[in-house]
């Protein structure tokens, strides 16, 4: 999220579920649909559908 001109980490996700919650409480109408788009989200450390504890 950018927030006045700085990039936010809203949180870190355990799993999609747990990222579909971040993109909903910043009011994105279809957050399912952006999961996979690299413009809306980073992935670190880990492929697309893999989640491990840090």
């Amino acid at each position: 999220m950018n927030r006045r001109g700085q990039d936010e980490i809203l949180g870190i996700p355990y799993s999609e579920h747990d990222l579909v919650v971040f993109l909903e409480r910043v009011a994105i109408a279809d957050p399912e649909a952006i999961l996979h788009d690299p413009q809306w989200v980073e992935r670190r450390d880990g492929p697309a559908h893999e989640f491990s504890t840090a």
